[in-house]
């Protein structure tokens, strides 16, 4: 099940599967959490929250229409490849196309691009490195 959840629900997931539980949930915030417009979801298994992603409000570079970047993905380990990440990525695309978003955005690690593409997004950019964290690419979807 799929539920809008606050961004402080959203920490622990954030540190476990991005950041190798190797941070406080605290230091796992990001600035844009709480920023007019942002929003996060879970998909939830029972009791545990399985799948986290937050959206906001954010143009990237010369694209126009109104854009929203997609940040801080994450799957509990147990429950990947069993779909909840592309089902909680449409739920968020079908969201925002209802408040005439033009599209969406992210830093794509390298290793996660393909199921990026999976969920229709193309690569828009050079591979870059983040410092700690990998190779990247900058990937988008139309709405």
């Amino acid at each position: 099940m799929i539920k809008f959840i606050k961004s402080t629900d959203i920490l622990q997931v954030r540190n476990i599967v991005l950041r190798d539980n190797k941070l406080t949930p605290d230091e796992c915030r990001f600035p844009t959490d709480e920023i007019d417009g942002a929003f996060h979801l879970g998909y939830y298994v029972g009791d545990t929250l399985a799948t986290v992603v937050s959206l906001h409000p954010q143009n990237y570079g010369e694209i126009t229409g109104i854009g929203y970047q997609l940040r801080g993905m994450a799957t509990l380990a147990e429950y990947r490849g069993k779909g909840f990440g592309k089902i909680i990525v449409d739920y968020a695309i079908n969201y925002l196309h209802k408040k005439d978003t033009g599209y969406i955005w992210c830093n794509a690690r390298k290793v996660a691009s393909k199921f990026y593409r999976d969920c229709g997004f193309e690569i828009i950019s050079d591979e870059f490195e983040i410092k700690g964290i990998g190779p990247h690419y900058v990937m988008r979807r139309k709405l």
